[in-house]
């Protein structure tokens, strides 16, 4: 599973059966029932590890949405007794806005779910390569 943290919405993606590449899956609204709304997906998704975008500066330092995003994966390992792994994140919400040839797609509502997917995508090839 991967997830586009973000303050106010979290992209989510999953892979293929495969576990090379993963694909968008929707948005959840960051409130209160976001981390049991997640705890459900992993249940019937079966996950066996959640992959969160780490999200840094242009510097490589964390940013201000990075140590929320640490908090909550934390939470969620506790709850699922799944791990999380972090995967750098920059620039990837740019890229899920532009479409196959490179054009920005302004106000594409799934952004956040295709960043979760490259995220995911990301690891995948890393961990498998």
């Amino acid at each position: 599973m991967g997830i586009d943290f973000g303050t106010k919405k979290v992209g989510i993606a999953f892979s293929d059966e495969a576990g090379q590449m993963g694909f968008p899956y929707g948005i959840l609204p960051n409130d209160g029932r976001l981390i049991d709304e997640i705890l459900k997906l992993i249940e019937r998704k079966d996950v066996g590890v959640v992959v969160m975008g780490e999200s840094l500066d242009y510097a490589g330092n964390e940013n201000k949405v990075a140590k929320v995003a640490k908090e909550f994966a934390h939470l969620l390992e506790q709850r699922s007794g799944l791990r999380a792994e972090f995967e750098p994140e920059m620039l990837t919400t740019q890229e899920a806005r532009r479409d196959f040839e490179g054009v920005r797609v302004p106000g594409s509502p799934d952004v956040d779910a295709s960043a979760a997917a490259l995220i995911l995508t990301s690891y995948l090839s890393r961990t498998h390569a």
